[in-house]
């Protein structure tokens, strides 16, 4: 980090600890990532760090802000005019891949999250991103449904769980491979399978 990054305001300075704990989650496990690594990455003291937030946790409900904030926003830019539901969930389904494809980290910190033992602020508010994105699922496929698209016996709750678990798979093969492009290069023919099978046959 450059010198002149110490001279940032309070907001810039929490949105590039954020950054930088997303950087991190995409090198290690997230557990293993320590107030000292974030300073250390920023060029910072611990101290500067805390002056911002009181402890990690804080750093890691920033975090999770910042995933929800900018993944829906990205979705929304998608799905604005799309000519009808289908096309709107595979902007949708695009606009996902490539934001964890530019972001490799941010499945790293929500799978941690969801194995912690307990209820921790980060955690609900992980399990409410995937509820509110589900429930978003939901609604295009019910539309779909009422326009003719999509197959009217679609068991629209099912359907939005195989989309999410689509992601998550794509995500899991980029790990094996050590590749987060594997994420961008089969985004398209995943997803044309998928659509193959919600489709209306008339």
């Amino acid at each position: 980090m450059s010198s002149t990054s110490k001279y940032l305001s309070a907001s810039e300075r929490r949105a590039v600890t954020v950054e930088a704990v997303i950087a991190l989650a995409a090198e290690q496990n997230p557990s293993q990532i320590t107030t000292a690594a974030i300073a250390e990455r920023m060029g910072l003291t611990q101290g500067a760090i805390f002056r911002h937030f009181p402890n990690k946790e804080a750093i890691l409900e920033a975090v999770m802000g910042w995933v929800s904030e900018r993944l829906i926003s990205r979705i929304e830019k998608a799905l604005a005019g799309e000519p009808s539901p289908l096309a709107a969930l595979q902007g949708m389904f695009m606009a996902h891949a490539g934001f964890i494809t530019e972001h490799p980290g941010i499945p790293h910190l929500l799978f941690e999250e969801l194995q912690r033992a307990g209820e921790t602020a980060p955690k609900r508010m992980v399990l409410t991103l995937v509820q509110r994105y589900e429930e978003r699922i939901k609604r295009l496929l019910e539309k779909g449904k009422a326009c003719g698209e999509l197959d009217p016996e679609l068991n629209s709750k099912a359907a939005a769980t195989l989309f999410l678990g689509m992601i998550q798979g794509l995500v899991m093969q980029s790990l094996i491979v050590g590749d987060v492009n594997h994420i961008r290069r089969n985004a398209s023919k995943v997803y044309a399978v998928y659509e193959r099978g919600i489709r209306s046959a008339s």
